[in-house]
C-alpha cells in the first residue's frame, strides 16, 4: 500500500516512473528461489506423497478386509462344526458310560455263574 502511494505521489509530481519499472518486473528464476516458493513446492510434494501413501494404504486395507471377512466366515463355520462335534462326542461318552456300566454288571453276573458252575463241577 505504501508503495502504491509512493508511485501515485511520483505521478502527481510529474516524475517519470521509468526508473522504477525494473523493480516491478517478475523474474521467474528468482521467484523459484524465494523461501515461500520452496515451502509451497515442499507442501505440494508432501501432498503428492500423502496421496500415494493413501492409495497404498487403501489397497492394503481392502486386502485385509477381504482376508478378515473370509477368515471370519471360515472360523465361524469351524466353531459351529466343533460345537456340533462336541455335542456328538458328549452323547457318545454318555452312551459308552452306560454301556460300560451294563457290561460291568453282566461280567459280575457271568463271574458268579462261572463260580456256581465250577462249584457244581467240583462236587
Amino acid at each position: 500500500m505504501a508503495r502504491c502511494a509512493f508511485f501515485a505521489a511520483l505521478a502527481l509530481c510529474g516524475a517519470p516512473a521509468a526508473p522504477f519499472a525494473g523493480a516491478l518486473t517478475f523474474d521467474a528464476t528468482s521467484a523459484k528461489n524465494r523461501p515461500v516458493s520452496k515451502v509451497i513446492t515442499l507442501l505440494k510434494d508432501m501432498s503428492k506423497q500423502l496421496q500415494k501413501e493413501a492409495e497404498e494404504d487403501e489397497e492394503i486395507y481392502d486386502k485385509m478386509a477381504c482376508w478378515c471377512e473370509t477368515n471370519d466366515k471360515e472360523k465361524t463355520k469351524a466353531i459351529a462344526d466343533a460345537e456340533a462335534r462336541i455335542e456328538d462326542l458328549t452323547t457318545k461318552i454318555e452312551e459308552y458310560t452306560a454301556l460300560s456300566a451294563q457290561l460291568s454288571t453282566e461280567i459280575k453276573n457271568h463271574e458268579k455263574e462261572v463260580a456256581k458252575n465250577q462249584e457244581a463241577l467240583d462236587k
